[in-house]
């Protein structure tokens, strides 16, 4: 910012690093909305709204990084703005994410990485002894 605001100005720097923040902030809120209408979507078709989640929570972090000063902020808060980086950035973190489901056991979601479950008895020799 030191680096511009020597070519441009303080004056225009901040007002670019203002304008930046507002029209970030705008653009995040509504995406976030139509996000929000996204979860109720998928929620009323009964699946599991992980992608929109996700992609929420990135919007967070798009408006935490627009409203930050500077440009490299700025940037990178822009990207996270558009719908196929986000949701390439959402998939990615799904497919690495481990559930931990409400009995408590973790699932992963479907593809390679399936578990088997083994079923069996076992003893414990510990027991066999007293």
């Amino acid at each position: 910012m030191i680096k511009v605001g020597g070519w441009i100005g303080a004056f225009p720097t901040v007002a670019l690093v203002v304008l930046t923040a507002v029209i970030g902030a705008s653009l995040a809120r509504l995406q976030g909305l139509k996000t929000l209408q996204r979860v109720r979507t998928t929620m009323a078709r009964g699946e599991t709204p992980a992608v929109e989640m996700v992609e929420g929570m990135l919007l967070f972090v798009a408006a935490l990084l627009l409203l930050t000063p500077g440009f490299f902020t700025d940037a990178l808060g822009f990207a996270f703005l558009l719908p196929f980086i986000r949701r390439a950035i959402a998939w990615w973190a799904i497919r690495r994410m481990t559930v931990v489901t409400p009995a408590g056991g973790p699932s992963r979601p479907p593809g390679k990485h399936q578990t088997r479950t083994l079923e069996g008895e076992f003893r414990r020799e510990d027991d066999e002894r007293h």
